[in-house]
């Protein structure tokens, strides 16, 4: 936290305004767009929800397909059933580990030919890193298919110097606690179409019509965001740029200070990507370390009390979607075996920093003797 969010929510409390909607919502949004230079932003209870209305917004329903990206968390893919459509999941490139292009197209064309209606992608920005939104965005136009960006994790993220959540037709951000920013829990929809962000706000204010009395002509959702949350949301908007440098301080100095140890990786941002560093990642090469490393070093942290976790587990590896379609290449079956987060809150001082260096530098040579 920083120093204005308790006096935001303060301010709350004294006008009364503790229930959903308020200035601070209001404030918030308007924050979040400039940020992004979009012409509109929706403050929502979660990412997932933001989600599910950027679906909807484009009309998917029963029968339909989507294409999702599968090295990912589960909730960029959980409302696409939501609405009783298909995922079908592809792949990531080595590079930034994000949506691969080329299996994007064949995906496309393949889902053509078996006459499935593709009515979205959804392209995440995985740890911070911008996927490859050139090549998506042209072969998702050639294809006459919306495209989603899910940048939940990427908030302060630039692509060719444009924002990461203003590129997709409709694009979600998550502020849950674990985020760069935080309203608690939280998320927002955004875009550049008029009537996609108010039929965002008409439904999920539960789809209430302006009459005197009760009146509703769709189905709502109680998604809307409190103004005690989005005055949190107000001040970490106020501190966002620190938070990202203090996260990208601290992926420069685990990687330069674990550089002389041989086997070990950090991902790279090629030419016009900007990653917010959300989350520290380190990869193991499989030729140095075992299957089953990264488990030995997570365990032996914990005994340290420093938590570390796997990367995510692909999409496509998840019991309740082993029956969905699936474009794969084998890039992040191989990321979450070999491939570690590592502790990167934004309130990580120099000494504790240090200590968790020096712990991962003791397992990883322990590693290499055995």
């Amino acid at each position: 936290m920083g120093e204005k969010e308790k006096f935001y929510v303060e301010e709350a409390f004294q006008t009364n305004w503790v229930a959903p909607l308020g200035p601070n919502v209001d404030i918030f949004e308007k924050q979040l767009s400039d940020y992004l230079d979009v012409k509109g932003a929706v403050s929502l209870s979660s990412g997932t929800a933001a989600l599910h209305l950027a679906l909807l917004s484009l009309g998917v329903s029963k029968n339909d397909v989507v294409i999702c990206q599968s090295f990912t968390f589960a909730a960029s893919a959980f409302p696409i059933s939501y609405c009783g459509a298909e995922p079908v999941f592809v792949d990531s490139e080595e590079e930034t580990w994000n949506m691969d292009p080329l299996l994007l197209k064949k995906a496309l064309i393949e889902q053509k030919e078996k006459g499935k209606k593709v009515k979205a992608i959804i392209v995440v920005h995985l740890y911070g890193m911008p996927a490859k939104m050139d090549e998506i965005l042209s072969i998702a136009n050639d294809s006459g298919v919306s495209v989603i960006e899910d940048a939940a994790e990427a908030l302060g993220s630039r692509y060719n110097n444009t924002a990461c959540g203003s590129m997709g037709e409709v694009s979600i951000l998550s502020f849950n606690g674990n985020k760069i920013i935080t309203t608690s829990g939280g998320g927002a929809l955004v875009s550049n179409n008029s009537d996609t962000l108010q039929f965002a706000r008409h439904v999920s204010a539960q789809a209430k019509e302006p009459a005197p009395y009760y009146l509703h002509h769709q189905i709502g959702y109680n998604y809307r965001m409190s103004n005690i949350c989005a005055g949190i949301g107000r001040g970490q908007m106020e501190v966002l740029s620190q938070r990202i440098e203090a996260r990208r301080s601290h992926f420069d100095r685990y990687k330069n200070t674990l550089a002389s140890i041989p086997g070990i990786s950090f991902p790279e941002e090629p030419v016009g990507f900007f990653s917010n560093r959300w989350l520290t990642t380190m990869v193991l090469d499989e030729r140095i370390y075992e299957s089953g490393s990264v488990e030995i070093i997570r365990q032996a942290l914990e005994k340290k009390n420093i938590e570390t976790r796997p990367l995510w587990k692909p999409l496509h590896q998840q019991p309740i979607f082993a029956d969905c379609e699936m474009y794969l290449n084998g890039v992040s079956d191989k990321l979450f075996e070999h491939g570690i987060c590592l502790p990167s809150g934004s309130n990580m001082n120099e000494e504790t920093l240090l200590m968790v260096i020096e712990e991962i530098k003791k397992v990883l040579l322990e590693l290499k003797k055995d």
